[in-house]
């Protein structure tokens, strides 16, 4: 069994989410394995419930959890907040700082077309990272 913070955001994030948990339901079914998913509110949509980007009660479920599913944070209704407080900054990097993590990975394929552009990503028998 894996739990699995659901930090949907705000933005596009929770339209997102729903999608996202979808995908981990049909893997749980497939893979006959239990994931327990739970949301918390992370981003403008926490400072819009509880006044903080990143409320204690999202860390602490982050911490007690296996894995975070993150959707997005920010948009312009809090884009006049000080810059400690806006949601890519105060969300985004508290949760990088507190969990000792560097950026957002994304893999990818690379298609014969873009060998060409190889340099700009760390590749590994055509499997991309990107950052």
């Amino acid at each position: 069994m894996s739990n699995i913070a659901v930090l949907a955001g705000d933005g596009i994030g929770p339209e997102v989410m729903v999608e996202a948990k979808k995908v981990l339901t049909a893997i749980a079914k497939k893979f006959n394995i239990i994931l327990n998913t739970k949301d918390y509110d992370i981003g403008g949509a926490a400072i819009d419930n509880h006044g903080n980007a990143l409320p204690d009660s999202t860390m602490k479920g982050c911490e007690e959890s296996d894995a975070i599913l993150f959707g997005s944070v920010g948009g312009p209704k809090w884009a006049n907040l000080p810059p400690t407080e806006q949601p890519e900054r105060c969300a985004l990097l508290g949760l990088r700082g507190r969990f000792d993590l560097f950026c957002n990975m994304r893999p990818a394929t690379l298609q014969p077309l873009y060998q060409a552009y190889q340099h700009y990503a760390a590749i590994s028998q055509r499997k991309v990272l990107m950052y």
